[in-house]
């Protein structure tokens, strides 16, 4: 399939920097929570980053956007989010990124043999960044089946997804991780023994309320403790501006850690 034959959007981001082919009605369109996840790896960062579950591959470009000496593995489950991504790298205006990108049409699940025969090597990677589905199958579903399976968990799925992140990056390499506040506690029991030296970041809409966000940043192997971080602060106390900080962050100009 050519996501360009069905409905779609060309999206700039990076104030410009890369562009995004995105579907117009039926999939996942990717937005700040992508930007934000791709702010977890750090600046002047040189090395190969997976995006698991990359959609059109916004977190994965914005890496690469942001960071000239990196590359990245475009990892997505559905070809028809596989699709819109090969076609993203192909936009002429990501010329300067895509030679730095590859896609994977690989499930994240996969395990063993089945990972690595799917392009997921052990101990390939030195960091990987997740936005896991994180809608519980008890909220609101969508009828549109992709965006779905992009939103809505699975029983044992963050175990899963970070099982498969500790496998692939090497010791000492990173992980980033976006979520809502309510996965916080499987979040940290499928992070113990794996991933230590957590960082976890709130996110918070504005100043006087509560987190809607949590990301998480954390070394493989490490044995440092958590650490809670001063949380990003989206919009200011009134208004729709972005606060600096967040403006930054969300325009590839700075890391969040």
């Amino acid at each position: 399939m050519l996501a360009r034959d069905v409905p779609h959007t060309i999206d700039a981001f990076h104030r410009g920097r890369f562009h995004l082919l995105q579907p117009a009605a039926k999939g996942h369109r990717s937005g700040v929570d992508a930007m934000i996840l791709a702010a977890t790896v750090p600046s002047g960062f040189s090395g190969r980053v997976a995006d698991l579950g990359a959609g059109a591959g916004a977190a994965g470009l914005a890496v690469l956007s942001r960071c000239p000496d990196a590359s990245a593995a475009l990892v997505e489950r559905s070809d028809y989010m596989a699709a819109f991504a090969r076609n993203s790298l192909d936009l002429p205006q990501n010329a300067p990124l895509s030679g730095r990108a590859k896609v994977i049409e690989a499930d994240v699940t996969l395990a063993g043999k089945a990972r690595i025969s799917a392009g997921l090597g052990d101990n390939e990677f030195d960091f990987a960044i997740m936005n896991p589905p994180f809608n519980l199958p008890t909220d609101r579903s969508t009828p549109d089946p992709v965006k779905a399976e992009a939103h809505v968990m699975t029983p044992g799925m963050m175990e899963q997804w970070i099982r498969t992140a500790a496998a692939i990056v090497k010791p000492g390499g990173g992980i980033g991780i976006i979520a809502r506040p309510t996965s916080i506690a499987d979040l940290l029991d499928a992070l113990k023994g794996r991933f230590g030296g957590l960082m976890i970041v709130p996110v918070q809409p504005r100043p006087q309320e509560a987190a809607i966000r949590i990301v998480i940043k954390g070394t493989r192997g490490s044995r440092a403790g958590l650490t809670l971080e001063p949380a990003l602060v989206m919009h200011h106390a009134s208004g729709n501006g972005f606060t600096e900080r967040a403006d930054a962050i969300n325009n590839g100009l700075a890391a969040l850690f």
